[in-house]
């Protein structure tokens, strides 16, 4: 039902393809910004990175969901 409506809105498997590689791609960046943060604030900075890493799987899935429609 929620994909359906977000291919009637316009969304479309691409954006969530793009938007996975994307976050990837950021997260590889927070994660190496980790490393250059001091030791008090690197807990936080590594956390930020795994948790930006949890977002590739779903917005594919979703985009693979979307594609079914299309």
């Amino acid at each position: 039902m929620l994909v359906r409506v977000m291919h009637r809105v316009g969304l479309r498997s691409a954006h969530f393809h793009a938007l996975s590689l994307g976050s990837v791609v950021l997260c590889l960046g927070l994660w190496i910004r980790a490393k250059t943060v001091d030791q008090t604030m690197r807990g936080n900075a590594e956390r930020r990175a795994l948790f930006t890493g949890l977002w590739p799987p779903t917005l594919w899935l979703i985009g693979d969901s979307l594609r079914e429609l299309e």
